[in-house]
């Protein structure tokens, strides 16, 4: 049994349990930014391939108390790093502090990396060298105010990158966000979805992945196969499973659409570069103009906040606008936005029934829910 820690977007950590815990996961224990957790080499690498919410599985390797600089040094040391990895691998160490006393985290950042190399030469006479900019093997650690975590990175690239989108387009939302508000809308495959500002076509490939049951990390590589214990035999079965679980790719009941002609051109090519082009309907159409595809159904949508749009007096326009196409046109429907503008019920002139907190990167963000009565649905007069 070894100790793991998924880290998430801020937000996303129950969410995150709640996946986890489906994967086999263990002893599951949700604090700011993502959830500890305890399993098998097999749990790690299941969580890697099928998490759509974290963005890193670390690998817990040491822990202990410190009270300076050469305290974290000497836990470092006791790592015995040459059975963990290759002197050839190059490596990067990186750190994260909540109130730590330390005065430098360079200088911290620095020790852990001559800890390593260190142990390294007392035991086979070489040490690895540091690349920042793509390291084979990347140790993470985290200081408290009194105690010191350091953690292998499994993961390697974050998760969020599927390995599927090549087109992007600017102020892009991250795969497990934008996985995360699905689940957070309550959408579940099989259920109407609509994302009428779809941009490069995050949400619309997220819910796709989810109705073909398609594992997000399927066709990516991940920094466990560098560790010197991966067992190649394991992750073949845990491959060849969840290609078994993947779903013939068939027309699903989601639509995407977007005022610009390239944002759909651009959500276009990253479907088909998944092979699920044919799974949703595309068009360009202005949300303010759109109609309803179905009765009812969940729309999703990252709209402009100021920082997508530099005219603040158009930005003043289109919200108020956006607030009379959804009355319009969108009776029956759950409306879910990501916004960092926290007016944004008060200036598209509807009520939030649900503020969510989360962050987009390190923008804090509200999910805001409005839930469009349809006219049937109003209570009538008795």
């Amino acid at each position: 049994m070894e100790f793991f820690f998924a880290t998430c977007p801020r937000g996303l950590e129950d969410k995150l349990a709640d996946e986890l815990t489906a994967l086999g996961a263990t002893q599951i224990q949700a604090v700011p930014g993502g959830v500890g957790f305890a399993g098998a080499r097999a749990t790690c690498y299941r969580a890697n391939l099928w998490s759509r919410l974290a963005t890193r599985i670390l690998w817990r390797v040491a822990h202990g108390p410190y009270r300076n600089e050469e305290d974290i040094y000497r836990l470092a040391h006791g790592v015995a790093w040459p059975a963990r990895f290759g002197v050839r691998r190059t490596l990067r160490v990186h750190m994260t502090a909540i109130h730590s006393p330390l005065k430098s985290l360079d200088f911290t950042t620095l020790r852990i990396k001559d800890a390593v190399c260190d142990r390294f030469r007392a035991e086979t006479g070489e040490r690895p060298s540091v690349d920042t900019a793509e390291p084979d093997v990347r140790i993470h650690a985290f200081l408290g105010d009194r105690e010191a975590t350091l953690y292998l990175d499994t993961s390697g690239e974050p998760l969020y990158k599927r390995g599927y989108k090549f087109a992007s387009v600017e102020a892009p939302i991250k795969e497990n966000l934008a996985a995360g508000i699905l689940l957070l809308a309550g959408w579940a495959p099989g259920m109407t979805l609509l994302d009428p500002m779809c941009g490069s076509g995050t949400f619309l490939l997220e819910a796709t992945l989810m109705a073909h049951d398609i594992a997000p990390g399927l066709v990516r590589k991940f920094g466990f196969f560098r560790l010197n214990d991966f067992d190649a035999a394991l992750w073949q079965r845990l491959l060849d499973e969840a290609k078994a679980r993947r779903r013939p790719v068939s027309p699903q009941p989601i639509w995407g659409s977007d005022a610009s002609a390239d944002q759909v051109e651009r959500a276009r090519q990253n479907l088909a570069a998944a092979g699920l082009h044919d799974s949703v309907q595309l068009r360009q159409a202005d949300v303010r103009a759109l109609s309803a595809p179905a009765s009812e159904g969940v729309m999703v949508a990252n709209p402009p906040y100021g920082v997508r749009l530099e005219e603040r007096g158009r930005l003043a326009a289109f919200y108020p606008e956006l607030g009379d196409a959804l009355k319009k046109s969108f009776a029956g429907w759950r409306c879910y936005f990501i916004s960092a503008d926290m007016q944004m019920p008060k200036l598209i002139g509807l009520k939030a029934s649900k503020r969510t907190p989360l962050y987009n990167g390190a923008l804090e963000c509200r999910l805001f829910e409005f839930r469009m009565i349809a006219g049937s649905m109003r209570k009538k007069p008795a």
